[in-house]
């Protein structure tokens, strides 16, 4: 068995996918409707495009609303992205102007950071030292 997909709750397709491929740099592998105001909407990784696909889910259902609320109030990410120059990407970032919560910090044997992903998450993101 091997990942190929996961996911994030999003409060809003449409502006996650813009964070997600202008902000981070990811780009666009599947858009497709779904039903509704629902799309089918995947990332991945510029220099991975046949890799692990995010899917940027809906969060429509209640149950995924007050997950996604609980975890942000809670300041737990919904998930974590590694990068070979975290101080380079959250320069980069900060002036695009993405709230961050932590800026990098050592963590052991990583440096973390953690950002808001403007769509309802903390994201965490990593690099090893």
């Amino acid at each position: 068995m091997r990942i190929t997909l996961s996911s994030v709750f999003v409060d809003d397709q449409a502006k996650a996918q813009k964070f997600y491929t202008e902000v981070l740099g990811f780009v666009t592998k599947v858009d497709m409707p779904m039903g509704g105001d629902a799309r089918w909407l995947t990332v991945v990784s510029k220099d991975d495009p046949e890799g692990v696909q995010l899917l940027l889910e809906p969060n429509q259902h209640p149950a995924a609303t007050t997950f996604q609320k609980a975890i942000f109030a809670d300041g737990i990410p919904a998930t974590s992205f590694a990068t070979t120059d975290i101080q380079k990407d959250y320069e980069r970032m900060t002036a695009l102007g993405v709230v961050f919560r932590q800026k990098p910090t050592p963590a052991g044997p990583v440096l973390t950071a953690l950002f808001e992903d403007t769509c309802g998450n903390l994201i965490s993101m990593h690099q090893m030292i």
